[in-house]
């Protein structure tokens, strides 16, 4: 008997962790008494400036005592919705000496925990679900995707609101696309007081950017199938 498997739509908190790790275009870190900000990771990403270890790794025998780090990362939506902040990162863990851009062992972090803090709630990533996640492969490119989107073709976001169940409330003001990942669309539906995100899942995740043009086009053509004659703007 085939065992049954359910569709994944949405990414996981480790794999949400990466991304905006991998993402990432500044960090604040806490150490030793003081907080610097970090700017310009495009060139190197939060994980190329950063190694996590587990303990082992990086605790030789006879080791020196280590400096305890707090880095801090923000997720912020590309477009101009209500509220921007979509997540915060937090990674804790202990260095060989105080950080440092110019300290290679200041690099090298043992790995505490790491807490992603969302919509969803507040969730703990142990460092061997980070390491078997991985990024996104539109991490890096999702803002410009998003960004052109509606900038250059906003007509095409009411029509994958079509696909929105259950349909929107009356009253709603307007549909902004919030983030796009390897499992789909989200959109977030303002309303004078509030609002609501919905995901548009794609029918196969994207395992490489080039995937990510026909699976979008792949909405909007069930989309333009959809019958939905509902006023969608009060």
């Amino acid at each position: 008997m085939r065992p049954y498997s359910v569709r994944v739509t949405r990414p996981t908190p480790a794999e949400r962790v990466q991304s905006i790790l991998y993402a990432a275009q500044s960090m604040t870190v806490v150490s030793d008494g003081s907080h610097a900000e970090v700017h310009r990771l495009d060139n190197a990403s939060a994980r190329g400036r950063i190694h996590l270890h587990t303990p082992a790794e990086i605790a030789p025998a006879g080791a020196g005592p280590r400096v305890p780090v707090r880095l801090e990362f923000t997720d912020i939506a590309p477009t101009a919705v209500r509220d921007r902040l979509r997540a915060r990162v937090t990674l804790t863990g202990l260095l060989a000496d105080p950080y440092s851009d110019e300290s290679p062992r200041s690099a090298c972090m043992e790995f505490g925990q790491a807490v992603i803090e969302d919509g969803e709630g507040r969730r703990f990533v142990t460092l061997d679900e980070l390491q078997a996640a991985g990024p996104d492969p539109m991490a890096t490119s999702e803002a410009s995707m998003l960004t052109h989107l509606v900038d250059s073709h906003e007509e095409l976001v009411p029509l994958l609101v079509r696909l929105v169940r259950p349909r929107p409330a009356r009253g709603m003001s307007r549909a902004v696309p919030l983030a796009v990942d390897r499992y789909g669309v989200t959109l977030r539906l303002e309303y004078p007081t509030a609002h609501r995100d919905v995901r548009l899942p794609f029918a196969t995740p994207v395992s490489d950017i080039d995937q990510a043009g026909p699976r979008i086009r792949a909405l909007l053509d069930t989309a333009r199938r959809v019958s939905h004659h509902s006023r969608l703007f009060a």
